[in-house]
């Protein structure tokens, strides 16, 4: 699990124009320093050449057939200046779980990721609200509309990396961090299939191949997995009561070398997941539905399914001084969520069937060019047009006194529950575009600045044009030191917006806190980012990092669950900031590894500038005239891990550790005033591979939270939220792999 402090680096161009494009791919791999891997190195722009004995007899001219074109795609991305933490297949299968947990698990051992909901890889970075971006083979994935269901798996992943800081002008619309995958690459007709399980009646098959026919590449892979723990339990408790998943993952890469400059690839990706929504006992009673009182909340029926399918075509072209690529996508999501109709209205108020569908299809292209040995101009655009949908029956109970009536002090409700039906959707469009400059004005200084325009009309119309600045000095071969500015822009997400009115329901048990609700606004704000690292020359293989940085920001981005659905709601605070520091440390030495990062950071904010009505006017009231914690800053973070490799067998031991995320104080006066307690939560892994006829067989067993720390992850009285969560107990889990 060789893991490397991350770094910034520029790279260094030879006149040779192959070298310049092998630089540019190298750029990516030397200046992300790895958690796991193999050391970067330079790749030239054609991976493996035939070319005949000009002379051997009969031999008239000299034909060059190039079988895999490069990673050129690398050359188009520009991470000077940015803070990127990478890791390797080789290292997911080394984390207790393997390629078996999820995506977010893996994150979470990366410097200021903290757990949010682990089961629904809910992740904040640098204590932002879920303002990541993904991409695969650097197309960027629209977000899509599900909440509890992981769509990417970690199956598919050769490598990827986690961007964050001061982005290159490459980077927009979401910004906290941008998480980049590349696909599996190794096409030699070779997979496995595999079953994992143990603890809550988990079972999980997958299966996996790749291979190359007839001048075609290609890689699939699909998994189905079933538990009683879909969703964290909303008590201390080991079993939830009404918690089983099922769940489906499905990838497939296909790819062909059109010639020695062409390459086109298609990724196809689909998600399937269905979810009971836990009970938490012991809730007081709302509302009287008919008339009678005495529900019980542990006996509730809630249900949620959710869908995501996605598609990326993509063509790459590469000349002696540049590179293209232009990616068309699509996506497809569904989120279902069920209710139990009466119990719902018994203690929410509300009992909403609610359907929410997106469909987004659009188009990315990327350039760069090497105009000189000491330039190279990158450009781009993105165009994507979105339609979403939300189909609502809400079931609620009209009020004979207007006496505080809403959900939580319903008044005196009539018992008699009528239907109140709204449906709408909306088309919008998002327009970005990018130019930038990295100039390697001496050897040991790069510069990559430029900047980017945003546009969308979607529920606002608002448009930005973003400088971006990155400084790397490399003074010596041991320490680099980094600087940068970004200005960002990010849009609210527009696949969770409600097109409901909140009117239709005045007067009765579904009637919002208050009746104010401006439209959600963009984010605009300025990014500042310095840090350093430094390989500590006395003690091979030892790496040192910090990293600080500030954000400033206008109509600051949040979400909460404020209704009975398991839906997110955005909103903007007035102002907000976020400060903090990464403390990383890396030691390799053979067959042993470790790596530890610890962040301090905060987020505050003041003052709630849209979707006022979730809030109670006392919360609005506070929040007007004092800076509040975001719900989900967490004052510092933790992760932790080592390895060690012996005789086929690798032993992991891996740590995430925070002082909690924000909640209601005990006297209720200020939101988010106080936090859950702090917690930590160990894992073990071990595995062993066997030779074996016709293929390898490995064998593990994973033990996660092996001291059953029984901590929470969230309480129920953050603003916008809804439920408490709490992190799993010790669970045990094993797994045999076949392959082939």
């Amino acid at each position: 699990m060789k893991r490397l402090v991350h770094r910034k680096l520029g790279h260094r161009r030879s006149a040779s124009a192959a070298t310049r494009r092998a630089s540019a791919g190298a750029v990516v791999l030397a200046a992300v320093g790895c958690w796991s891997g193999a050391p970067a190195r330079a790749q030239t722009a054609v991976d493996q050449a035939q070319t005949p004995d000009v002379t051997a007899p009969g031999v008239g001219e000299i034909t060059v057939t190039a079988t895999r074109i490069a990673p050129p795609r690398q050359s188009i991305a520009a991470n000077v200046g940015a803070s990127s933490y990478g890791v390797t297949n080789q290292s997911i299968q080394s984390l207790p779980g393997g390629d078996n947990a999820s995506l977010s698990n893996v994150l979470m051992q990366a410097p200021g990721v903290a757990q949010d909901s682990a089961s629904n890889g809910s992740i904040h970075i640098r204590n932002e609200h879920l303002d990541a971006q993904y991409r695969v083979n650097g197309v960027m994935l629209p977000p899509g509309v599900s909440f509890f269901g992981q769509e990417l798996s970690p199956r598919f992943v050769q490598s990827m990396n986690l961007i964050t800081g001061t982005l290159p002008a490459q980077y927009g619309l979401r910004t906290a961090g941008v998480v980049d995958i590349t696909t599996k690459n190794d096409f030699s007709n070779s997979g496995s299939v595999g079953i994992y399980g143990g603890s809550y009646w988990t079972m999980q098959p997958s299966v996996d191949y790749s291979g190359n026919y007839n001048g075609f590449d290609y890689f699939v892979s699909g998994d189905f997995m079933h538990n009683d723990h879909g969703i964290n339990s909303p008590t201390p408790n080991y079993d939830a009561v009404h918690d089983e998943t099922n769940q489906e993952h499905g990838f497939a890469y296909i790819a062909k070398n059109i010639d020695p400059a062409d390459k086109a690839s298609l990724i196809i990706g689909s998600f399937y997941g269905r979810f009971q929504i836990p009970n938490n006992p012991g809730q007081t009673q709302q509302t009287p539905v008919n008339g009678v009182a005495g529900f019980d909340s542990n006996a509730l029926n809630e249900n949620q399914n959710e869908s995501a399918n996605f598609g990326v075509l993509s063509w790459l072209h590469t000349e002696q001084d540049w590179t293209l690529q232009i990616a068309p996508f699509t996506k497809y999501s569904t989120l279902y969520y069920s209710p139990d109709i009466w119990g719902d209205l018994a203690f929410s108020g509300v009992s909403q069937y609610a359907l929410r569908q997106d469909i987004t299809n659009g188009i990315q292209s990327d350039a760069s060019y090497d105009l000189t040995h000491t330039h190279t101009l990158r450009a781009g655009i993105l165009i994507s047009g979105e339609h979403s949908t939300a189909d609502t029956t809400s079931w609620v109970e009209a009020c004979t006194t207007l006496v505080a009536c809403s959900p939580g002090n319903a008044g005196t409700a009539s018992g008699t529950p009528f239907a109140v039906v709204q449906d709408g959707g909306k088309t919008g469009w998002t327009y970005s575009a990018y130019l930038q400059d990295e100039w390697k004005i001496v050897p040991t200084i790069t510069v990559n600045y430029g900047g980017r325009f945003d546009a969308v009309n979607t529920t606002t119309m608002e448009s930005q044009v973003s400088p971006r600045i990155n400084a790397v000095w490399t003074p010596t071969a041991e320490t680099t030191v980094h600087a940068g500015y970004a200005n960002y822009f990010t849009p609210p997400p527009f696949d969770t917006v409600s097109f409901s009115s909140i009117t239709a329901f005045s007067n009765t048990t579904g009637a919002p806190a208050s009746t104010l609700n401006t439209a959600a606004k963009a984010e605009r704000s300025h990014v500042f980012d310095v840090g350093a690292t430094q390989d500590v020359g006395w003690v091979p293989g030892l790496k040192l990092g910090i990293d600080t940085y500030y954000k400033y920001a206008r109509n600051l981005l949040d979400e909460g669950q404020f209704g009975a659905p398991i839906i997110l709601t955005p909103f903007n605070y007035h102002i907000g900031q976020t400060k903090g520091v990464e403390l990383t440390t890396s030691y390799d030495h053979g067959a042993f590894s470790y790596y530890g990062n610890l962040s301090i950071g905060t987020e505050k904010a003041e003052g709630i500038s849209s979707a006022q009505y979730n809030f109670s006017q006392s919360d609005l009231d506070y929040i007007a005239s004092h800076a509040i914690n975001t719900d989900h800053s967490q004052l510092m973070t933790a992760s932790a891990g080592m390895s060690y490799v012996r005789n086929g067998t690798t032993y992991s031991v891996d740590l995430i550790a925070g002082t909690g995320v924000r909640t209601q104080e005990a006297n209720n006066t200020i939101p988010n005033g106080s936090s859950v307690p702090s917690y930590e939560q160990v894992n073990f892994g071990v595995s062993h591979t066997f030779d074996a006829p016709g293929g390898s067989i490995e064998i593990r067993a994973d033990l996660i939270n092996a001291f059953d720390e029984v901590y929470l992850i969230r309480q129920q009285s953050g603003i916008g939220v809804n439920a408490p969560q709490y992190g799993p107990r010790r669970t045990f889990f094993m797994g045999v792999r076949k392959y082939f």
